[in-house]
């Protein structure tokens, strides 16, 4: 029988204007889904501009220029209702979606649906199972006392997951940065960022993505006489009593690299704030 860690999945990953989801935009997100491990992957991309400041720092992680947006991204509103519809089918097809530090990607994109499309994530996956799987929260728990950084790149190389998805990037045309379909991965070598070469860090969100899905399925090998026993539910579950445990325990001070967001229990969206998103 075939293992939940070596069956399908989809991954979720977003390209940022900052690390506060309270308060900044999405510039790029994608959807990435893979049916049994070995096979190359299916592949959804999307471009935004946010139609606000893009910073420098920003920038220099993903490579997207605000120009570049201007010109190549979309509004934010079309977006944001596309990317939560598109996970809504996956929760549907039964497909654990993987999500490296869920309560920022997932409350980013919760908070972009209350301020472009006056609705939230909960709304848009109502009638359907939500089941996470958190690299981040996994490694934390399986491996707690571990020192050093857990980003993704430093849990990429704990693992010995290839950083292809991280350092290079899917096959992609114009086309298909700004009108989003369905496309099969297709590694490329990699590409300096910048204005002269934008394409290649304009998938970056995707590359992302892939490389937290290949973790999960790799923590899942690592520590198979663990995880063969849970569901994929049940993980979800677990894995929120394992956030706010870590949260509030002594891990916490050895997880500060984490990002923002790392002291709140709430797993895997947080609650709005008042006055939040605006």
């Amino acid at each position: 029988m075939t293992c939940w860690y070596e069956g399908p999945l989809a991954a979720f990953g977003t390209g940022t204007t900052g690390v506060d989801a309270e308060k900044d935009r999405i510039v790029s997100a994608a959807l990435i889904v893979q049916d049994t491990t070995g096979i190359r992957p299916r592949v959804r991309r999307w471009l935004v501009d946010p139609g606000v400041p893009v910073p420098p720092g920003a920038t220099e992680a993903h490579g997207l220029t605000e120009d570049f947006l201007h010109r190549n991204g979309r509004w934010p509103a079309p977006v944001v209702e596309e990317v939560s519809r598109a996970l809504a089918e996956q929760c549907k097809a039964g497909r654990p979606l993987v999500v490296m530090n869920a309560p920022f990607g997932l409350t980013l994109l919760d908070r972009e649906l209350r301020r472009h499309r006056a609705s939230s994530l909960c709304r848009r996956l109502e009638n359907v199972s939500l089941c996470v799987l958190d690299p981040l929260v996994l490694d934390r728990h399986l491996d707690r006392y571990r020192k050093g950084g857990r980003d993704l790149t430093e849990l990429c190389a704990q693992y010995a997951v290839g950083t292809d998805g991280v350092d290079g990037a899917p096959d992609v045309t114009d086309d298909e940065l700004t009108e989003p379909a369905w496309s099969t991965w297709s590694a490329l070598p990699p590409a300096p960022a910048g204005p002269s070469a934008p394409v290649a860090p304009a998938v970056l969100a995707a590359a992302s993505a892939l490389s937290a899905l290949e973790l999960v399925r790799a923590i899942g090998r690592r520590f198979a006489a663990r995880m063969e026993r849970l569901s994929p539910q049940e993980l979800h579950t677990l894995q929120a009593v394992w956030h706010a445990t870590q949260t509030r325990g002594p891990q916490a001070w050895f997880s500060r690299g984490a990002g923002e967001g790392a002291s709140d229990p709430a797993w895997p969206l947080r609650p709005e704030l008042p006055a939040a998103a605006v």
